[in-house]
């Protein structure tokens, strides 16, 4: 296997034990002796020996700890009760640490290359252990890291290895939902000892002239050995349908025994494909890394690295330019959490969450306020969604300048990246310090990436001493201070960073209740605090009447859990809930950033016993008028103001309600609001598909109330039951961000004439590459139903 890289995930098979008890460890000297060696840990749930299943004990400690079997990503903190004794910003929960074990074996064939794991993401503060040997002390939960395992493996078909992960995310470093545990991919990368060191190639492509781009190569190898090498750098250019359609002549030099070097070279392309919100376009950057062997020079490893060329520019006149077009940032922040899996949130998830935004009409994501998912990036790439990447630490300790370098070095590549931030909403700010502490993390982000400008997300610019420096001034809210800001700093460019935070609830018409009832009104308003607090409308018409304002980033896309106010337990900002249901705000930001013509009005017309109680019936839509009718009656026409809403007060009487919207006074769309029947059964929906038979993959279905006539019901409420039969497994349910019931209830309590349901897919069985599941809905009063799924791997 000398010379081919492979990385393998290890996502299956692990053992967890949460909260555990103290070691009891012995107090004699041999003990403490044998404890102070390489093996430090000899006793506990991290050492070699320990028994967490009877077929890996090897003599040792004997186990009657609560081992667990699980797989990643995984959450524990996610599977309790909310207890309202706990911290609110948190989530209600009690956060305790863990353990995480896995046993695995390296072929004798491994030996002479290089082993690691590589870590995506583990919460809070966590302690690395191969064989009972210390690795590492990792602090951040939102930082990807690696851990070099060469040293200390035992190779052989049939010799174990144990790697052990103790968690702990009490420490904390948020004020929303930290969740626990190893809730990102886990790999094992093998390479030869002379390789491209992690995150090691870098294409910083630049437009020359015309349509003529310089592309360099920047490749950083590292060498394990215990000699010095030389190397030889190529590279070959892909196309995005894997065509070959450029080369890189080859360089290199010598890299020192135990070291690193970085290597550069380079060519040009002519008339490459662009990546753009429309057509992300994405090539591929095959590096080949040659180590002289004798008078010869050899394969010693290949990587492929995705970029893309596009040009960006920011004007402090003209805001956003992407590829010679002034665009807009139609953005949204949003947290990684899911409702119904925690922070441990599969790639299929992430993927389904940017589809939802992109639908939704935005074209910019922010990373609030840390680095996401790498399978969350992928997508923006992907799909042509730009993004605002932003670090975790506003600090220039060494831990804060290593997670802003990872953040850098991790993303520099991706097409969709287009700023980087060194904070959120820092009071130091608005000091001197906050002043050289965004110095030094711009410094770094440059070092490592000089194509990218730096922002803040600041608030009150006028005060900052962070906006006296940045190369784009980031705001969050208010907007007062925007005029004598700009007025300020007439040459630089201004984002707005964060905005909104209108609370909302799916479903709910009737005002914001007490806060004991936790329910807020679904309409948009502005803050009842701060006038300069907008809500969406008058956000987006802000912003598209400035034009020296680049975009917007809206809070949020997604409720979170945390930052919650007992008995709701989430965030309830978010233009898609908990569960990913689309709120009212979806399709208000819809009527802002699509331009399709469309029309959507609220609230819903169930609202049994309240006839004649005057209701607000608005409409959002992009279309020049709007006419409503109840019943085959005009309720009148009215034009719209553009980005704003219309309204009509209308006293409630069951029936039709419909609006009719008008472009150059010719129909171009239509809603429809009806009085359903009561409820009389049940149905579902694949929210997601396809899903892949992987054992990782969340299959997202929706379960629904239908009146006699197959309608469904928006205010139905019923008890309902699900099961899953087949290769899958319900890891969550829900419905109501004030409902209680821990997630992996299979129980649930409709709220607003929905429920969702996450049911994670297994693999097929042995002989085949396709797997049914099959979920079940019952009710005590409605008749139930079931959905069919195959998947294949």
């Amino acid at each position: 296997m000398e010379g081919k890289r492979e990385k393998i995930l290890i996502n299956h098979g692990w053992r967890f034990w949460g909260n555990p008890r103290p070691v009891n460890e012995p107090k004699t000297k041999v003990a403490m002796y044998l404890s102070a060696k390489t093996e430090r840990l000899r006793w506990g749930p991290g050492s070699y020996q320990h028994g967490d299943i009877a077929e890996h004990w090897h003599g040792g400690e004997l186990c009657d700890e609560p081992w667990q079997a699980v797989d990643l990503p995984h959450d524990y903190i996610i599977e309790q009760a909310p207890d309202p004794s706990e911290a609110g910003p948190l989530g209600y929960f009690k956060y305790f640490p863990a353990w995480y074990r896995k046993h695995f074996s390296v072929p004798e064939s491994d030996e002479g290359r290089r082993i690691s794991i590589y870590f995506e993401g583990i919460t809070g503060l966590s302690d690395i252990y191969l064989n009972g040997c210390f690795l590492k002390h990792h602090e951040g939960g939102y930082t990807s890291f690696e851990v070099d395992i060469t040293d200390l493996v035992r190779f052989g078909e049939k010799v174990d290895n144990v790697i052990a992960v103790y968690v702990n995310p009490t420490s904390y470093e948020t004020w929303w939902y930290a969740g626990g545990g190893i809730y990102r991919n886990v790999w094992l990368v093998k390479t030869d000892l002379v390789a491209v060191d992690l995150w090691g190639v870098f294409v910083p492509v630049k437009k020359i002239a015309g349509n003529e781009w310089d592309v360099p190569l920047e490749v950083t190898v590292r060498n394990d050995g215990d000699a010095a090498v030389d190397v030889e750098v190529t590279g070959r250019i892909l196309s995005p349908s894997g065509e070959e359609v450029g080369l890189v002549d080859a360089f290199g030099g010598q890299v020192a025994r135990y070291d690193k070097s970085t290597f550069s070279g380079g060519t040009k392309l002519s008339s490459p494909a662009l990546w753009d919100l429309d057509a992300p376009n994405q090539y591929t950057m095959e590096v080949t890394v040659k180590k002289r062997v004798g008078d010869a020079y050899e394969v010693c490893d290949v990587v492929n690295q995705r970029f893309g060329f596009r040009e960006i520019e920011w004007s402090g006149e003209t805001g956003f330019w992407l590829n010679g077009c002034n665009v807009k940032l139609k953005g949204v922040c949003g947290h990684l959490d899911f409702g119904l899996t925690g922070k441990a949130v599969p790639d299929n998830i992430c993927r389904y969450k940017m589809q939802m935004i992109k639908e939704m009409g935005a074209n910019a994501f922010r990373t609030s306020h840390y680095p996401h998912q790498e399978a969350t990036m992928d997508a923006c790439d992907e799909m042509g969604i730009m993004v605002m990447g932003e670090t975790r630490r506003f600090e220039s300790s060494e831990e804060g300048l290593s997670q802003m370098e990872m953040l850098v070095k991790r993303d520099r590549n991706r097409p969709s990246v287009i700023l980087w931030s060194t904070g959120n909403e820092e009071h130091y700010h608005q000091l001197e310090q906050g002043k050289r502490i965004h110095k030094k993390l711009e410094n770094v982000a440059l070092r490592l990436d000089p194509t990218r400008l730096v922002t803040s997300a600041m608030v009150e610019p006028l005060k900052s001493k962070v906006a006296e420096i940045a190369s784009v001034i980031g705001f969050n809210y208010g907007m007062r201070d925007l005029e004598a800001a700009h007025e300020k700093y007439p040459d630089r460019p201004f984002v707005s960073s964060e905005n909104c935070a209108v609370a909302s609830t799916r479903g709910w018409y009737y005002g914001d209740t007490t806060a004991a009832r936790g329910l807020m009104d679904a309409r948009d308003r502005n803050s009842p605090h701060d006038p300069w607090y907008f809500g969406r409308e008058l956000t987006w018409k802000y912003v598209m009447e400035h034009p020296w304002n680049a975009g917007t980033f809206q809070w949020d896309a997604f409720e979170h859990r945390g930052e919650a106010i007992w008995p709701r337990l989430c965030s309830v900002s978010g233009a898609i809930d908990l569960f990913l249901q689309r709120k009212d705000a979806f399709y208000q930001n819809q009527s802002h950033w699509l331009d399709m013509p469309m029309v959507h009005i609220l609230p819903h017309w169930n609202h049994s016993g309240m006839d004649g109680f005057p209701f607000q019936v608005w409409a959002y839509t992009n279309c020049d008028e709007v006419e409503l009718f109840l019943n085959g009656e005009s309720l009148g026409r009215k034009v719209v103001e553009r980005w704003l809403h219309v309204s009509w007060d209308v006293s409630y009487t069951p029936g039709r309600l419909e609006a009719i919207a008008y472009k150059g006074g010719v129909e171009v769309a239509r809603c429809v609001r009806e009085t359903t029947g009561e409820p009389v059964g049940l149905a579902l929906r694949l929210e997601n598909g396809p899903v892949k038979a992987n054992g990782l993959d969340i299959a997202l279905f929706t379960c629904v109330a239908l009146d006699a006539e197959g309608r469904e019901v928006p205010d139905a409420t019923p008890m309902v039951y699900f099961d899953c039969v087949g290769g899958g497994k319900i890891v969550g349910t829900g419905s109501s961000n004030i409902d209680h019931t821990p997630v992996p209830c299979l129980d649930r309590k409709m709220y607003a004439g929905k429920i969702s349901v996450a049911i994670k897919v297994g693999f097929p069985p042995k002989g085949s590459d396709t797997v049914k599941v099959t979920l079940i809905a019952k009710s005590d009063m409605l008749k139930g139903t079931f959905l069919t799924i195959e998947a294949k791997r």
